[in-house]
């Protein structure tokens, strides 16, 4: 098992700074965290270099683009062998509609996050490319009603 890096207290309040606002100056960064401006460039390079901080973007309101509607999409394969698995994990890269895919212990195999639409848009999706790949033997769709919590922070 890859061995967990250390973090002190300035690397964990540079960290939620971060998450915060990935756009911050390193001056700023300096003045909410207590260090120098240089010593928390050389703590970033670290972090990034650790692979702790990974890649910095600008998050999106899903329904100001179209995409409103969250479908939680769990996928039950016809098999587990390891080329159905890659087979599978590949066409999800494929897909830009699917945003987040975890492997699942239990009665499922997949648990997909789909941004779409509208309910027409996902049926589609489902119907015309989901279900019609080779390794999926079936789906159970459930509907976001509405967004209580939303985050990408991670306590430090």
């Amino acid at each position: 098992m890859k061995r967990m890096r250390q973090l002190d207290e300035i690397d964990r309040r540079i960290i939620a700074a971060l998450q915060q606002d990935g756009a911050i100056t390193h001056t700023e960064l300096a003045d909410r965290v207590g260090a120098s401006s240089a010593s928390c460039w050389r703590r970033i390079k670290v972090l990034e270099n650790a692979g702790i901080l990974m890649a910095t973007v600008r998050l999106v309101d899903p329904a100001k683009i179209g995409r409103g509607v969250n479908v939680l999409c769990n996928i039950r394969m016809h098999s587990h062998a390891r080329d159905a698995r890659a087979a599978f994990e590949s066409f999800v890269q494929t897909r830009p509609e699917i945003i987040e895919c975890f492997s699942m212990s239990g009665e499922w195999d997949y648990l997909l996050r789909i941004a779409v639409a509208d309910v027409a848009d996902y049926n589609e999706f489902l119907m015309d490319i989901l279900l019609s790949h080779a390794s999926v033997a079936g789906a159970a769709s459930h509907f976001a009603l509405s967004l209580t919590k939303y985050t990408t922070a991670l306590p430090v």
